[in-house]
């Protein structure tokens, strides 16, 4: 707030700036003394409620270490239509200056991201899966194998690693087309890769029955009693060994 003249008042009066409108308003009489106005404060938004750990004045999304600079870059798209044919060929060969190594990786990220969505993962499960692409990357092996079955093996291993396990059939119907044979090929290729990195073989967890059992009841909307009385099914299976 602060003072100036107000001619329906006749006098200096508080005047309120309204952000929003960028109105310029007596606090007395409610007239407007200025319209539009431009407002010059910072644009960054504050988050007090956040971790004492972090800024709580940032800008944009948070970084992603998978990234060589972090996720904070900025992709020019292509124009569409055309300039000429000089022009054109100008900004092509700029634009393969600039391009972002990172491409590559923030496809593959968003497309891991697209398949656990529509899964309904969690986010932990989303940055194993990554992290497991990123691993395979930096390896420079997997060039000329299928891309979404590579993708939805990191992601079935990932789920396997949390302890959320999905069946690769599941995992199949959100890899844009790659089979569960191409997935399960690319899940062996992926967990000889790793064992090779680290050294020793890859942790993926065990899959019981009953890590499926409570979604599939609920798919199928069973009550639950139903869903009581299948868990003691499965415990008793367990408990004999049957195979």
């Amino acid at each position: 707030m602060g003072d100036a003249f107000c001619s329906d008042c006749k006098r200096n009066t508080e005047v309120v700036f309204d952000h929003a409108a960028g109105d310029t308003v007596c606090s007395e009489c409610g007239l407007v003394l200025e319209s539009h106005s431009i407002d010059e404060t910072s644009e960054w938004r504050t988050f007090a409620n956040e971790s004492n750990d972090n800024d709580p004045v940032r800008v944009g999304g948070p970084a992603n270490p998978l990234l060589s600079d972090g996720g904070l870059s900025t992709v020019i798209s292509k124009p569409n239509g055309t300039t000429g044919d000089y022009l054109s060929s100008s900004l092509g060969r700029w634009q393969n200056r600039g391009a972002n190594p990172d491409r590559g990786l923030i496809q593959a990220f968003k497309t891991i991201a697209t398949m656990a969505d529509r899964l309904g993962l969690v986010s932990t499960i989303k940055d194993r899966a990554s992290e497991i692409y990123k691993k395979v990357e930096d390896q420079k092996s997997s060039r000329g194998r299928n891309q979404d079955a590579i993708l939805a093996a990191c992601l079935y291993i990932a789920c396997r690693q949390e302890d959320k396990p999905r069946t690769v059939k599941e995992i199949c119907s959100v890899a844009n087309g790659a089979t569960k044979k191409e997935i399960g090929r690319a899940k062996e290729y992926i967990v000889k890769q790793l064992e090779v990195e680290m050294g020793k073989s890859v942790d993926m967890g065990t899959i019981h029955a009953g890590d499926f059992l409570r979604r599939f009841c609920s798919n199928l909307g069973m009550n639950n009693q139903a869903m009581k009385a299948a868990q003691e099914a499965v415990q008793k299976s367990e408990e004999i060994d049957i195979r």
